[in-house]
C-alpha cells in the first residue's frame, strides 16, 4: 500500500485520490503524473478525471466497474508513480491592461507591498504561473504562485460584482475572472481574452498543467483586442 495518497468514495460513481493539502510544485507534479497514468491505463473504465491542487476526482462507469474494483485498479496503476510519463503542457501569454481605471485595487496592493504600482505590475508579469486547478466557475484558473512581495490578503468584504476579465490577486494566487461574478480578490487589471467560451473548441485557453505569463498592454491595445472599459466594480 502506498502511503503517499489516500483513496476515498466521493459519490455513487466517483472516487477521490488525496495526495496533500499543500500547494507546491512537488505535489502538483505528482498529481499531473497520476492523472496521466490513470488516463493511459484506465480510460476504458472512467468517465472523467478532475485534477486539483493535491487531489484527483475520478468518475467511473457503473456498468463497467464498481468502487472496490476501481480502487484496486487505481492502486495498481499509481504504483507506477515513479515511472516517467510524457506530458504535454504549454505556456500561454495573457495580455493585461494594468491601470487605476482597470484595476481598482492596484494601488492598494502597491501600498500593502510598499512598492510603486509600476513595480507591482513588473513583478506580476515577470512570473510564470502554473495552472493548479480550474474552478469555482468554468474557466476560472487558479494560478500560482505570485512573487511573495505582492501577495495580498483577500478583501475584507467581497464585491457583489467583479467584471469579466478582471485580473486579481488573493494571497499567493492570481487569476482571471472568466465572467461577471461576486469576488473578494484584489483587482489589478483587465484581460481582453475570453477564459471560457462554450462555442469554441477547446472551451478554455488554459488547462491544468499549462503555464501562464501575463503581458502588459496599453489601453488602446486592450480596446483593439475586444476589451471593454465600460465595466462596473461593485
Amino acid at each position: 500500500m502506498d502511503d503517499s495518497f489516500n483513496i476515498e468514495i466521493a459519490g455513487e460513481n466517483a472516487l477521490i485520490i488525496y495526495f496533500s493539502d499543500e500547494m507546491n510544485d512537488i505535489v502538483f507534479n505528482q498529481v499531473q503524473l497520476a492523472s496521466a497514468l490513470i488516463t493511459d491505463h484506465l480510460s476504458d473504465k472512467i468517465v472523467d478525471i478532475i485534477a486539483s491542487y493535491g487531489s484527483i476526482l475520478v468518475q467511473f462507469d457503473l456498468l463497467v466497474i464498481d468502487h472496490f474494483l476501481l480502487k484496486t485498479a487505481l492502486r495498481q496503476c499509481l504504483a507506477k508513480l515513479n515511472t516517467p510519463v510524457n506530458q504535454t503542457s504549454k505556456i500561454i501569454t495573457l495580455p493585461v491592461y494594468y491601470a487605476d481605471e482597470s484595476g481598482p485595487d492596484l494601488e492598494k496592493v502597491a501600498d500593502h507591498a510598499k512598492l510603486s504600482t509600476d513595480e507591482v505590475i513588473k513583478l506580476h508579469q515577470a512570473q510564470i504561473y502554473q495552472v493548479y486547478a480550474i474552478g469555482f466557475a468554468p474557466g476560472f484558473a487558479y494560478l500560482g504562485e505570485v512573487n511573495a512581495k505582492i501577495a495580498t490578503p483577500r478583501l475584507p468584504s467581497p464585491r457583489l460584482k467583479v467584471p469579466k476579465g478582471a485580473v486579481a490577486i488573493a494571497d499567493q494566487q492570481t487569476a482571471v475572472y472568466p465572467s461577471v461574478s461576486p469576488g473578494g480578490w484584489n483587482i489589478i487589471g483587465l484581460c481582453p481574452v475570453d477564459m471560457f467560451d462554450p462555442n469554441t473548441t477547446p472551451h478554455m485557453p488554459v488547462h491544468v498543467g499549462d503555464q501562464v505569463q501575463f503581458k502588459s498592454i496599453t489601453k488602446l491595445e486592450f480596446i483593439e483586442l475586444g476589451g471593454n472599459l465600460e465595466t462596473v466594480f461593485i
